[in-house]
């Protein structure tokens, strides 16, 4: 998983820059997003690993079937990353997009987890206090896990926050056993 990282960080730096200059972040991290999503549907990943076809036929296979988002840029990358045996890659290289756009947007995207539902209220008071935490502007998604009996789980990139009844129990379990 490393080793594809630091293959796509260059790409999806460079497509990034481009995108931020050109100012069209949005529109790259909404190719990119489908891009990805369609290379991993079997059938067209089947294809695109298919020595059979050149790079331009699989570049331009892509943006046939993305045709309503792909630019003349974007068909151009495409083009790059077919040429050089990259397709692959588009899943990380949009992972890693959307990280420097967050990035440059001061955002963060953060998972919460409950037990029980939150009211409107509750979800944006813990939005706002993890805005002042983290210094970001907050894009919270939540849903609702009864196995964590109380509490909360909070997961943003690296960071999980487990206040959750479940995880104090599995703690004290672990303490216990020691």
């Amino acid at each position: 998983m490393a080793e594809l990282k630091t293959v796509a960080r260059p790409y999806a730096k460079a497509v990034f820059e481009v995108a931020r200059e050109q100012g069209y972040i949005a529109e790259w991290a909404d190719m990119l997003n489908i891009l990805a999503a369609v290379t991993v549907e079997p059938k067209l990943k089947k294809a695109l690993g298919n020595p059979a076809f050149s790079a331009e036929e699989k570049a331009n296979a892509l943006a046939d079937v993305c045709a309503e988002v792909a630019t003349e840029q974007g068909k151009a990358f495409l083009l790059a990353l077919a040429v050089n045996k990259r397709l692959s890659l588009l899943p990380m290289i949009s992972e890693l997009f959307l990280q420097f756009k967050l990035n440059f947007e001061k955002a963060v995207n953060v998972e919460f987890t409950s037990a029980f539902e939150l009211t409107a209220e509750q979800t944006q008071t813990l939005a706002a206090s993890l805005a002042k935490k983290l210094d970001r502007k907050v894009n919270l998604t939540s849903e609702t896990d009864a196995s964590l009996i109380g509490g909360v789980v909070i997961r943003t990139g690296d960071l999980i926050i487990d206040g959750s009844v479940r995880g104090k129990l599995a703690k004290l379990a672990e303490a216990i056993n020691s």
